[in-house]
């Protein structure tokens, strides 16, 4: 076999594979960010709130749920959305130290919709909290784990 021919050949074999692996792999997911807005908390039901305690620690906790909007533009559900953000005591101490992942949500449909996240905040750090630079990233479709 002479040379041009085998090299079409093995370009022919390629794009023929390289054709059907783009044909039948998944498509990309890409991370889609989540406006969160209209925040607010409030003190957990007595059904939560019992024998809480911060992780890591036996140090006694209050139990609160943050509430808000989640505005979701894509046109798409957004499913397993991790929630961001910082809180803050009165005295400006941060209440989750070395951590901004609060929660999660698990499907957020196209539009506006509620959200509601438990929180743990150690029972020495005074109110009100400040909840500040709240957003949510997820997928629109299911990631595999």
């Amino acid at each position: 076999m002479n040379m041009g021919l085998r090299g079409f050949l093995i370009s022919a074999i390629a794009l023929v594979l390289l054709g059907f692996n783009a044909w039948v792999a998944p498509p990309a997911l890409a991370l889609t960010q989540i406006e969160l807005k209209d925040l607010s908390y409030t003190s957990c039901p007595e059904e939560f709130a019992e024998g809480m305690v911060t992780a890591g620690s036996v140090q006694t906790a209050r139990c609160y749920m943050v509430q808000g909007i989640a505005v979701n533009t894509t046109g798409k559900s957004v499913i397993d959305a991790d929630v961001f953000g910082r809180i803050y005591d009165a005295n400006a101490n941060p209440v989750m130290q070395n951590r901004s992942r609060l929660g999660g949500i698990p499907e957020i449909p196209p539009g506006e919709s509620p959200f509601e996240i438990r929180i743990s905040v150690a029972a020495n750090q005074p109110e009100p909290l400040r909840l500040e630079k709240f957003k949510a990233a997820g997928f629109t479709g299911r990631v595999r784990r």
